[in-house]
């Protein structure tokens, strides 16, 4: 149980000429400078899910790898004061691998930053048996928070991730042991 948390980032939005692989890539780098994680990217554009909710060979691959995290963030847009089409279909193609693993919250769009999508996605993960970590990064208008270089001066979203990250760890940990020791009975 000292191994590392696998904490998977992923990436919802699969727009053309998406902003979303700016956000993800800078919340990356502050994950990865967490030793707690061993962290990996699920970037939906290139996660092929039926939106029928067919099981595939791709819906079974991706099923086992959402097995194996203890964690996970995911990384969203704001559509028409909603999260994207791809993250309901990535959260209705599983069902136990979520079950009893917290997930956090980085929103990102116009001036609501991505917060009403955020809002809606604690209902739909709390149905599904996840933890909502309070903490939530967020960016409003987005696309002037950061420099050619993908990184941001926006002392608040960095202070926030890092409370993001300490209590995805502390409930990451917490979690995996309950699993381990007396798991979950939804």
């Amino acid at each position: 149980m000292d191994s590392p948390l696998r904490l998977e980032i992923i990436v919802a939005s699969v727009r053309p000429e998406r902003f979303a692989p700016v956000v993800a890539d800078w919340f990356l780098r502050a994950a990865r400078s967490y030793p707690e994680f061993d962290t990996g990217v699920i970037d939906l554009l290139h996660t092929r899910l039926p939106t029928d909710l067919s099981v595939t060979p791709e819906v079974r691959a991706y099923r086992e790898r959402l097995a194996t995290a203890d964690a996970f963030v995911a990384v969203t847009s704001e559509y028409n004061h909603g999260y994207p089409a791809a993250l309901k279909t990535a959260l209705d193609s599983a069902k136990h691998e979520w079950r009893g693993k917290p997930i956090g919250f980085v929103g990102y769009g116009g001036l609501s930053g991505g917060l009403r999508a955020v809002e809606q996605l604690r209902q739909v993960v709390a149905e599904i048996h996840m933890v909502s970590i309070r903490e939530t990064v967020s960016f409003h208008e987005a696309k002037r928070k950061f420099d050619a270089n993908g990184e941001t001066a926006d002392g608040a979203a960095t202070d926030a991730a890092a409370r993001l990250l300490r209590q995805l760890a502390w409930w990451g940990r917490h979690l995996r042991t309950a699993r381990a020791t007396d798991p979950y009975p939804g």
